[in-house]
């Protein structure tokens, strides 16, 4: 309450000052924190562009090469910095062209904000050039979003969208301001917005849940720990640790949990899900209390519902209300934010191993290793494979790159083999799985992560989604380094169709560019790889340069990736063949 009173203080004292609305968003902007934008003008958003060039010592706008980058560039940052990615274009088919990377960040809690340009407030509604209803359009899609028709809401309307991007569970929020809005002046002070009526970011965990929720662990044989994303967000990850280290409970991660805790961590058990781990999938049907903490029981962790873990005592970590028992039914909901929660249950649990239980992990990921992982990482077949490219930048790295992964094969071989010894290093796209993330992602993430290594990993198919965005690294000499794994096919999909469809490969194959020659335009430099023998030393360069470098992998065409859990199985169904 001292810091809510002091803020207000203060902001009495401001002296207005009279300014466009276009200016008046720029010092919105810097208010809040922000020094990087990401987007495309054009005829609705250009008073804020004007207003962009006065302020360029302040304030550095990346123009990416379509509105698509330009969102996932403001996740890639996001995602890497814990701050609101910021992303903006013009009204029209630039406001639509964001739209992906909008429902992106919705479903992975990404804190974003969006500014969109939009026809002048008399020509709403009548089809003039250039108008879409963005705010009908995406609302299904953000967390939250408004149109500002008039000039004096953008102060209010600005503090509001940050507050409610960043706060509780993050998420896309876009704003759409109309050209006399952006025109019209208003006598402009800015205060930040630290409460919304009817909205509660972080529900306050309650003692009678906790302690049940301790009791159930205490008396636990064979628990078992998922984690996922929101332990990263709540910046959770040392009171995650030591309740791992304390409870002695084995402990695995999503694909978006991955990084939150060490790889090398000896409870860390591997990944869950249709690709995960072996042993983390098949022990979740035997564990006989499951604690979930952070994660929403996604159904590509979950498969079949209903055979999923009906033998625990299910405990759900989590700061949505609205994600418990909305695929799990749950027997003790822990609210709140993960950082408080975990360090709240602390004291309840005992000292605890689970030496036993955790053997039944380790044999099964002998099992694993000697059936499928070691031929993946050191195969003794011709062909490359993923595995082995993911494992030479692991010894190059030293465990310490950030890894930006598209979607597709390469995405479930990079998730489960990459290592990491830091948070916030595994950025990818989960719940929406959009193929062309990965460039302009790993573009934000280095930008935002200007002191670490940022490796794309990157498929043939997805990489030509958003090849344009190369134009960003040329222009801006961003030092990303790029890999491409490249089979000549939609990897994933002809999977499936191998394994599902009889191997009719309906439009799968790939004939594909010079890629070399194609970053060799935008002056990057560049290698291919199709030997194994040239492998180790191609990563080593890469590694080593202080430019953007891409690197281009021949590996095998027909390589599937396994585990695998076909879609709708059981947990227990999975295949490591």
């Amino acid at each position: 309450m001292e810091t809510l009173k002091a803020e207000k203080k203060d902001s009495k004292k401001q002296k207005a000052i009279r300014i466009t609305g276009a200016e008046a968003i720029i010092h919105c902007l810097l208010a809040e924190g922000v020094d990087l934008i990401y987007g495309y003008p054009g005829g609705a958003i250009m008073p804020v562009y004007d207003e962009l060039y006065k302020f360029q010592d302040k304030l550095t706008h990346i123009l990416t090469r379509h509105e698509q980058g330009a969102t996932h560039a403001a996740q890639g940052y996001a995602r890497v910095t814990g701050r609101v990615g910021v992303a903006m274009a013009t009204s029209g088919p630039g406001a639509t062209n964001l739209v992906t990377g909008i429902a992106d960040a919705q479903i992975d809690s990404t804190p974003m904000v969006c500014i969109t340009g939009q026809v002048t407030r008399s020509l709403l509604g009548s089809d003039a050039f250039q108008e879409t209803d963005i705010v009908g359009i995406s609302t299904p899609v953000t967390k939250w979003n408004y149109q500002i028709t008039k000039v004096e809401e953008i102060p209010e309307i600005m503090a509001k969208a940050f507050y409610i991007a960043r706060s509780g569970r993050p998420g896309p929020v876009l704003v759409d301001i109309t050209k006399n809005a952006q025109f019209d002046e208003l006598d402009f002070v800015y205060e930040k917005c630290t409460a919304v009526r009817s909205y509660t970011p972080a529900p306050k965990p309650g003692l009678g849940s906790l302690e049940k929720a301790a009791e159930l662990i205490n008396s636990a044989k064979k628990p078992f720990i998922v984690f996922g994303q929101g332990v990263i967000l709540g910046e959770a990850e040392a009171e995650l640790k030591a309740f791992v280290e304390k409870t002695g409970i084995p402990a695995a991660w999503t694909i978006l949990g991955l990084s939150a805790m060490d790889t090398d961590h000896p409870l860390n058990v591997g990944m869950v899900g249709m690709h995960g781990n072996y042993g983390p999938n098949m022990l979740t049907n035997e564990c006989d209390v499951l604690i979930a903490i952070g994660m929403r029981f996604d159904d590509r962790v979950t498969g079949d519902l209903n055979t999923y873990a009906k033998q625990a005592k299910v405990i759900h970590f989590e700061i949505d209300p609205a994600e418990v028992n909305k695929n799990v039914k749950v027997d003790v909901a822990v609210l709140g934010n993960s950082k408080e929660t975990l360090s709240q249950i602390l004291p309840l649990v005992n000292k605890n191993e689970h030496k036993q239980w955790k053997a039944e992990f380790d044999k099964m990921y002998q099992i694993e290793y000697d059936t499928l992982i070691n031929n993946d990482i050191h195969p003794t077949k011709e062909g490359l494979t993923m595995g082995e490219v993911i494992e030479q930048i692991n010894m190059a790295s030293g465990h310490e790159a950030v890894i930006v992964s598209d979607v597709g094969q390469h995405q479930m071989i990079a998730c489960r083999y990459a290592k990491f010894n830091q948070s916030k290093s595994n950025i990818t796209s989960g719940g929406l799985g959009t193929m062309g993330f990965g460039l302009p992602a790993a573009i934000g993430a280095k930008m935002g992560a200007m002191d670490r290594e940022v490796v794309a990993i990157i498929g043939d198919g997805g990489y030509q989604m958003t090849i344009q965005e190369l134009g960003v690294i040329f222009q801006h000499n961003v030092p990303v380094k790029i890999v491409v794994l490249n089979n000549d096919h939609l990897g994933m999909v002809r999977q499936w169709q191998e394994l599902f469809f009889d191997r009719r490969y309906a439009s799968t194959v790939m004939t594909n560019p010079d890629f070399v020659k194609i970053a060799e335009g935008y002056h990057i430099k560049s290698r291919r790889v199709s030997e194994r023998g040239d492998l180790q030393e191609a990563v080593q360069e890469m590694m080593a340069s202080k430019d953007p470098y891409f690197l281009e992998v021949k590996v095998e065409k027909e390589d599937n990736v396994f585990p695998m859990i076909p879609s709708g199985a059981s947990v227990s169904d999975i295949r490591l063949k």
